[in-house]
């Protein structure tokens, strides 16, 4: 999905969000039929894989090519309505900081073809070197492949 935001007075600037489908499993939901809350944190990283995939970067590259390893340091979810059993979910992901060793991941989540959401989420990822784990800069090959999933007020 692209966005175009408008930004000062004369300048458009366009963004994705990143979306895949998932659906709800019979191990994701509770005796109740409704997804269990840790289920969704699987979904993101479901999403966030895609994402860099389709970024140019699968982890493999960022592993051995970047040697960079992107632990999450946060993550915070809030859950507006309930999904059940056999929904298919839409989870979209944007770049909603960009920052100079580490950024947030924002996540939205609907049902197909629904505009209200299910969830929302965030996580931040910290750059660090794999080798030592110490934190290092974002890789430029990193920053370039998310440039067009960043939203524009994240750097």
């Amino acid at each position: 999905m692209t966005h175009r935001l408008a930004l000062g007075h004369d300048s458009l600037q366009t963004f994705q969000k990143f979306t895949i489908q998932e659906r709800v499993r019979w191990g994701d939901v509770d005796a109740a039929g409704i997804i269990f809350y840790g289920a969704y944190i699987r979904f993101f990283e479901f999403a966030e894989t895609e994402l860099f995939r389709a970024a140019g970067l699968p982890y493999g590259v960022m592993f051995e090519e970047l040697d960079v390893w992107l632990p999450r340091v946060h993550l915070e979810c809030d859950f507006h309505r309930a999904a059940k059993l056999d929904d298919l979910l839409e989870v979209s992901v944007f770049v909603g900081r960009m920052g100079r060793s580490s950024f947030r991941l924002n996540f939205e989540v609907r049902r197909q073809g629904e505009s209200d959401l299910v969830a929302t989420a965030h996580f931040v990822l910290v750059t660090v070197r794999r080798s030592t784990f110490e934190t290092v800069m974002i890789p430029e090959e990193l920053r370039q492949g998310l440039v067009a999933y960043t939203h524009p007020s994240a750097s």
